[in-house]
C-alpha cells in the first residue's frame, strides 16, 4: 500500500512520466526526416492515434497530478527535452522491428510503477534492486525472461485498437509473452511491468553487461536457475537507489545514451548533460567533478580586509589630525584670550600709572616740562600694546568701526559677551528664522572668556564665593530651584518590614550644601535614594514637599542629578566625551551651543580634568585615567546638565585631598548658583568639612541626630557634654561617640541611643512610639524602664511566633508585589514639572548613533577576532563536510546553522551587556529608551551584513555547493539577523554568563530537533518555531532548484521527506526576518521591564 505522505511525490512521478511519453519524447520525433525510417516505423510515428488521441488524453488525465511547486513546463523541458538528439529513438525502432510503441507503459503500469517505487524508498531499504511488481502478466504463475529486469514485452492489442490505454489508471494491458526483448538503450524496464519507460535527461541508459554475476552498471542480478541474461536499464529512482543510472561525475551526457569525457578547463557534476566552463583564475583538470574556486575566496577576504583596514586607518588618521587640529585650535584661543585678558590688565595698570602721574605733575606745577616727558612715552607705549591685540577704535577698509572687544571686558568684566543673532526678516517672508552660525574658534572663545573672567577675580584676591556670585546673576534665570521639606520620613523594607530609616524630620535648602553622615549602616544612602525616588524594594512613610508641594520626586526628573557611588562611566570615550554627550541629550534645547560649550568647558576646568580631557576614561581590561580622575568624571557627569537637585553618594570616596578639595569647591560652586546639594561622606577631613553649609548625622537604625548648619556643631554637642578635644575632627569625634568608641568625661555612662531623642526634643518634634521608652528612662522613672522591657519582649515574641510557612509566604508575596510595582512605572505617566524641554527622540537617537559608532570603530581589534573566528570556521566547516547530492547539501548546512548561531551569537551579546550599568544610568536620567535601542540595533547591522560575507567566503567556494552565493548570502543574512534579536532578549534578561549559556544551548537544541525526521505531534509543532528549521529549508531550497532531469525523484524523495516545499524559499526568509524582528521586539519589551527600579 502507497503511504500517504508519499501520495503526491506518486502523483507528481507519475506526471512527469507521463508527460514524458508524449508531451516532450514523441513530438519531437515528427519533426525528423521520416524518409530515412523503414515504412513501419513511418507508418508508427505518423500514426494520429499516437500524435494526438493519446498525447491529448495522457495531458489531460495528469494535467492536476503535477505536484504545485514544480514549474511543469521548465522542468519537463530539463528532463525530457530531447531537441534534436534522437539516436537512441531510432536505434530503438530498428532493434525492436517498429514495436517500440507497443512496448511502452501505459498509464496502469506507470501508477504501479510509482506506487512500488515509494514504498521501496519509504522502507528505507538501501539495496539497488527493487522488488518485483505483480501485475496480470508477470506474478508468480506467469513469470517469464520479460518479467526480468531491464525487459519489455508489447501489447496483446496493438495501440491502434485500443482506445483508453492512457486514459484508464486502473487497467493492465496484457502482453504478449513470447515477444520478450532486452529494453532499449535510453529506456528503462522496471522488473515485473515487461514495458519501457524513457530515461529522464542527465541519465545514463546504455544496455548492461555480465560482469561478476551483476548486470553492469545497474548492479542487479539475473534470477538464478534459468537461463535468463541481462538487459537493459532497470530502475530510475533517487541517487541511492540508481546510482548507477546517474551520469557519472568527471563526465557529462548530452543524451541518455551518449557519455563523453569532460575536458580540461571544464567542469561535469554527476549528472550532467553539457560541461560547465571553469571560472578565470581556477584550476579544472581533465574529468574535474568541480571546479576549484578557493582563489575567489582568498580575494574576497584580500578586498574586504583591505577595505576595512583603509577605512579603519584613514578614519583613524582623520580623527586623530582632527584632534589634533581642535587640540591647536583650543590653545590657539585659550592663548589669545589670556593674551586679550593680560593686554587689558596691562593698559589698566598703563591708565592707574598715568593717573598717578597727572596728580603728581598737578601737585608739581613748578617743575619743568623735562621731567614729566615719561608720561608721553609710557601712555605712547600702552596705545602700542591697544593696537597690537585690536584695541583702538579705528576705520577698517570698509569705512565700518572696528570693535574693541577689550573696551567691553574693561567696562564690565562680568558681563558675558553674547553673540550677535542674524536678522530676522519680516514674518510675512518665507525665510525661516534661524541663529546665525557659529565656529568652533568663536564658540571656544566665548567659552574661555567667561572662564577667564572667574580667575581674573581670584587673581584680584577676591573669595571664591564672591567669584561665584559674581556668576550667579549672570545664569541665575537657568536654574530652577527645588527646597525638599520631610517630615516623620520612615522607610521599611517589602519583604520582612525591617525599619532602616526612622521618622526623619528636616529640610534640604536650596543654595547650600548639605553633608549626610553617620556610621555604617546609619541608612545615609537610603536616606538620599528616599528622597531623589530611588529607593527600590521598600515602603516610604511620612511626607515629602517639593517647595512645599507634595509632588513626587519623579515629576523634577530632568532638573535632578544623581551622583552613585560606582563610577559608572563610557571606558571607550574620553572625559571630554562622556561629559559633552551627557550635556548633549540632558541641557535644554533652548539653549545655544555655545553655552553648552561653556558649561562643559567649566566643569573640565573645575574638576581639574583639562590634562586628561582628550584621554579614554578606561576599563577593567583596559587601563585609562586614574581612579581619582574617573571619580571626578563620574560627578561631572551629573553636573553638566546644570541640575537644581544634586545628589552624591560619598563622591570622595578613594580620592585624595587635592581631588576632593576640586570636587567640594565645584560643588560650591553649584551651590551658590541656586542648586541644592546633598552629599554622603564618610569622615571628611576638616578642610572639607568646613566647606559646607549643613551637615546631618544619622544614627544607626536610621535615626537623625543633628541636621543644621556646620558651624553650629560644636555647639549643640557641647550644651549636651559632649565637647571634641583639641586637635580632633569633628566628624570624626563625633562618629566615635555614635559607635560608642569615645565617651563625654563628665558623663562615663552615656548611651549614644539617647541622642535622637535629644534631638527631637531639642527640635520640638512629636516623639516616635518607638522612642518613647527611652524618652521616659531618660527622666529616670521605673515606668520607661517597663516600657523598654515590654517593647523588646513584643518584638520577640513576634518574630517567634512567625513560623515557616508564613514566612516563605511572605517573601512569595514580596516578590510579587515588587514586579507588579515595576509594571506599574513602566507605564505610569508623571507630569513634567521641571519646566525643562530636552532633546526628542529622533535627536537623542542621532546622538546615541554616533555615540555608539565611536565606540564599534575603537572596538576594531575585537570586531576584527570575530571575523577572523568566522573565517576559519567557514574554512573548516568547507573543508570537513563536503556537499552530499543525496541528500541536496542539507548534511552540510546543519553545522553551518550551528556553528553560525553559536558565533554570532556570543558576539552579538556584547551590544548591551557591557553596558548595562551605564544604560540604567542613562535611563534613570530621562534618556529615551527606544532611541537608545534603535540605535544600538542600527549600529550592529553593520556587523549582520559583513558577517555573512566573511564566512561564506571561506565555506561557500571550499565547499562549492550548487546552489549561487548570492542565495547562500541571503539565508545567511536571514540567520544572523534573527539570532542576533535573539541574543539581545539573553543579553538584557541574565547576566553575562547564564546569557552565554543560554547562547550555546539554544542553537544545538534547536538545530537538532529541527532536523529530526518522522516527528509527529508535540515535536512537529514545536519544529515550526524553531529558526533552525526554516534556515535548513531555505539553504536546501536554494540547492534543490539547482537539480532537475535525473535529480527529480531524488529532490522529491528529500524535500517531502523533510517536509521542505520548493515554492517556499521566500516564505522562509520571510519567517526568519520576522522572528528576528520579533525577538527585538522582545528585547526592547525586556529593557523596558528588566531592572525597571535601577532606570528609575
Amino acid at each position: 500500500m502507497m503511504h500517504r505522505p508519499w501520495s503526491s511525490l506518486g502523483l507528481f512521478l507519475y506526471g512527469i512520466i507521463c508527460i514524458l511519453l508524449l508531451a516532450n519524447l514523441l513530438s519531437p520525433v515528427t519533426a525528423q526526416d521520416e524518409s530515412s525510417l523503414p515504412p513501419a516505423c513511418q507508418t508508427a510515428i505518423s500514426s494520429p492515434r499516437f500524435m494526438q488521441e493519446c498525447q491529448q488524453a495522457l495531458l489531460d488525465s495528469v494535467q492536476l497530478t503535477v505536484d504545485d511547486y514544480t514549474n511543469r513546463g521548465a522542468e519537463r523541458d530539463a528532463a525530457f527535452d530531447f531537441g534534436s538528439n534522437l539516436t537512441f529513438l531510432t536505434t530503438c525502432l530498428f532493434e525492436t522491428e517498429a514495436t517500440m510503441l507497443d512496448r511502452l507503459c501505459s498509464a496502469g503500469e506507470i501508477k504501479v510503477y510509482i506506487d512500488s517505487l515509494i514504498d521501496f524508498i519509504s522502507s528505507g531499504s538501501s539495496g539497488l534492486v527493487a522488488p518485483p511488481i505483480s501485475t496480470v502478466n508477470c506474478n508468480e504463475t506467469h513469470w517469464s525472461q520479460g518479467c526480468e529486469d531491464g525487459w519489455s514485452r508489447i501489447l496483446q492489442v496493438s495501440t491502434n485498437q485500443t482506445s483508453d490505454l492512457y486514459q484508464n489508471m486502473n487497467t493492465i494491458p496484457l502482453r504478449n509473452e513470447e515477444t520478450s526483448a532486452a529494453c532499449c538503450a535510453g529506456f528503462f524496464c522496471p522488473r515485473g511491468l515487461s514495458c519501457m519507460i524513457p530515461c529522464p535527461l542527465g541519465a545514463q541508459c546504455p544496455k548492461s553487461t555480465l560482469v561478476d554475476g551483476l548486470c553492469t552498471p545497474y548492479g542487479y542480478q539475473v534470477t538464478p536457475g534459468r537461463n535468463y541474461s541481462c538487459g537493459g536499464a532497470n530502475l530510475w529512482a533517487d541517487l541511492s537507489h540508481s546510482g548507477g543510472a546517474f551520469c557519472p561525475g568527471g563526465s557529462y551526457c548530452p543524451a541518455t545514451t551518449d557519455i563523453r569525457r569532460c575536458d580540461k578547463g571544464f567542469y561535469c557534476r554527476q549528472g550532467s548533460t553539457r560541461p560547465s566552463k571553469c571560472f578565470q583564475l581556477t584550476s579544472c583538470d581533465a574529468e574535474a567533478t568541480t571546479q576549484h574556486i578557493q582563489s575567489y575566496g582568498l580575494m574576497i577576504i584580500v578586498a574586504l580586509a583591505t577595505i576595512l583596514l583603509l577605512v579603519y586607518n584613514c578614519s583613524d588618521h582623520v580623527m586623530h589630525i582632527r584632534e589634533k587640529r581642535k587640540i591647536k585650535t583650543r590653545e590657539k584661543v585659550v592663548r589669545q584670550v589670556q593674551e586679550q585678558f593680560n593686554a587689558v590688565e596691562r593698559w589698566k595698570f598703563a591708565v592707574d600709572a598715568a593717573k598717578r602721574i597727572g596728580r603728581t605733575f598737578s601737585r608739581r606745577q613748578s617743575k619743568g616740562p623735562e621731567e614729566m616727558q615719561v608720561l608721553p612715552h609710557f601712555v605712547q607705549r600702552s596705545n602700542e600694546a591697544r593696537h597690537k591685540y585690536g584695541t583702538i577704535d579705528e576705520e577698517n577698509e570698509g569705512g565700518k568701526p572696528q570693535v574693541d572687544p577689550l573696551r567691553v571686558v574693561e567696562e564690565d568684566l562680568y558681563v558675558p559677551v553674547e553673540v550677535p543673532p542674524i536678522p530676522i526678516e519680516d514674518e510675512s517672508s518665507n525665510t525661516k528664522k534661524r541663529p546665525v552660525a557659529q565656529t568652533k574658534s568663536q564658540i571656544l572663545r566665548y567659552a574661555y572668556r567667561e572662564i577667564e573672567k572667574e580667575k581674573a577675580l581670584q587673581n584680584k584676591r577676591m573669595s571664591w564665593d564672591t567669584v561665584v556670585k559674581a556668576e550667579q546673576g549672570m545664569h541665575a534665570n537657568r536654574r530652577r530651584k527645588i527646597e525638599i521639606t520631610f517630615r516623620d520620613l520612615s522607610l521599611y523594607l517589602k519583604g520582612n518590614g525591617k525599619k532602616i530609616l526612622c521618622n526623619v524630620t528636616g529640610k534640604l535648602s536650596s543654595g547650600r550644601v548639605t553633608a549626610v553622615m553617620g556610621p555604617s549602616g546609619a541608612g545615609k544612602t537610603t536616606f538620599l535614594n528616599a528622597l531623589a525616588g530611588k529607593a527600590y524594594s521598600s515602603t516610604t512613610t511620612g511626607e515629602i514637599l517639593i517647595n512645599g508641594r507634595p509632588d513626587p520626586i519623579s515629576c523634577y526628573k530632568k532638573i535632578i542629578g544623581f551622583v552613585p557611588q560606582d563610577d559608572i562611566v563610557h571606558g571607550d570615550l574620553t572625559v571630554e566625551e562622556n561629559l559633552w554627550f551627557s550635556a548633549r541629550y540632558r541641557l535644554s534645547v533652548s539653549m545655544s551651543k555655545a553655552d553648552q560649550v561653556l558649561v562643559v568647558e567649566r566643569i573640565i576646568d573645575s574638576l581639574g580634568l583639562g590634562a586628561v580631557r582628550n584621554s579614554r576614561v578606561g576599563t577593567v581590561e583596559k587601563r585609562g585615567i586614574s581612579g581619582g580622575q574617573r571619580k571626578r568624571v563620574n560627578v561631572g557627569l551629573e553636573m553638566v546638565m546644570e541640575p537644581s537637585l544634586l545628589i552624591l553618594d560619598e563622591p570622595t570616596s578613594g580620592l585624595d585631598s587635592t581631588s576632593s578639595q576640586f570636587v567640594l569647591k565645584a560643588l560650591r560652586r553649584e551651590a551658590l548658583v541656586g542648586v541644592n546639594v546633598g552629599v554622603v561622606l564618610h569622615q571628611p577631613s576638616y578642610g572639607l568639612f568646613k566647606l559646607f553649609d549643613d551637615v546631618m548625622f544619622l544614627a544607626k537604625g536610621g535615626r537623625t541626630i543633628y541636621l543644621g548648619p556646620v558651624e553650629q556643631v560644636e555647639n549643640y554637642f557641647a550644651s549636651m557634654g559632649i565637647v571634641v578635644p583639641e586637635r580632633i575632627n569633628p566628624p570624626d569625634h563625633v562618629m566615635d561617640v555614635l559607635e560608642g568608641i569615645s565617651k563625654p568625661e563628665e558623663n562615663p555612662g552615656f548611651d549614644p541611643r539617647t541622642l535622637p531623642v535629644k534631638w527631637i526634643q531639642h527640635n520640638n518634634y512629636p516623639m516616635p512610639a518607638d522612642l518613647r521608652a527611652i524618652a521616659a528612662s531618660m527622666g529616670g522613672s521605673s515606668e520607661g524602664t517597663r516600657l523598654r522591657s515590654e517593647d523588646t519582649e513584643s518584638s520577640r515574641s513576634v518574630r517567634a511566633r512567625k513560623s515557616f510557612t508564613e514566612e516563605l509566604w511572605q517573601e512569595f508575596t514580596s516578590f510579587w508585589e515588587m514586579r507588579w510595582d515595576d509594571i506599574q512605572s513602566t507605564f505610569r505617566r508623571t507630569v513634567d514639572l521641571s519646566g525643562r524641554r530636552t532633546l526628542g527622540f529622533w535627536s537623542q537617537f542621532k546622538l546615541i548613533i554616533m555615540r555608539v559608532a565611536l565606540q564599534r570603530f575603537r572596538e576594531a581589534r575585537l570586531q576584527t577576532q570575530d571575523y577572523l573566528i568566522l573565517l576559519l570556521c567557514g574554512a573548516c566547516l568547507g573543508l570537513i563536510t563536503p556537499s552530499r547530492d543525496s541528500s541536496l547539501g542539507s548534511n552540510n548546512y546543519t553545522y553551518v546553522i550551528i556553528a553560525l548561531s553559536l558565533l554570532c551569537m556570543i558576539s552579538a551579546l556584547r551590544t548591551f551587556s557591557n553596558d548595562k550599568l551605564q544604560y540604567w544610568r542613562e535611563s534613570a536620567s530621562g534618556i529615551n529608551r527606544v532611541a537608545y535601542f534603535l540605535a544600538k540595533d542600527t549600529v550592529d547591522h553593520f556587523n549582520t551584513v559583513i558577517k555573512p560575507v566573511v564566512f561564506l567566503s571561506m565555506f561557500y567556494f571550499f565547499n562549492n555547493p550548487r546552489s549561487s552565493f548570492v542565495e547562500n548570502f541571503v539565508v545567511t543574512l536571514a540567520l544572523v539577523y534573527c539570532v542576533s534579536g535573539i541574543a539581545y532578549v539573553f543579553a538584557i534578561t541574565f547576566h553575562n554568563g547564564p546569557a552565554q549559556l543560554w547562547s550555546v544551548f539554544l542553537p544545538i537544541i534547536f538545530t537538532l530537533v529541527a532536523t529530526k525526521r518522522e516527528t509527529s505531534g508535540f515535536i512537529k509543532g514545536l519544529q515550526y518555531v524553531m529558526y533552525a528549521r526554516w534556515v535548513l529549508e531555505a539553504y536546501v531550497i536554494a540547492n534543490a532548484k539547482k537539480y532537475s532531469g535525473v535529480w527529480l525523484i531524488t529532490r522529491c524523495v528529500t524535500l517531502r521527506g523533510a517536509g521542505y516545499d520548493l515554492n517556499h524559499w521566500i516564505l522562509c526568509l520571510t519567517i526568519l526576518f520576522l522572528m528576528g524582528f520579533l525577538a527585538r521586539c522582545i528585547s526592547l519589551l525586556c529593557l523596558m521591564l528588566c531592572n525597571r527600579k535601577r532606570q528609575q
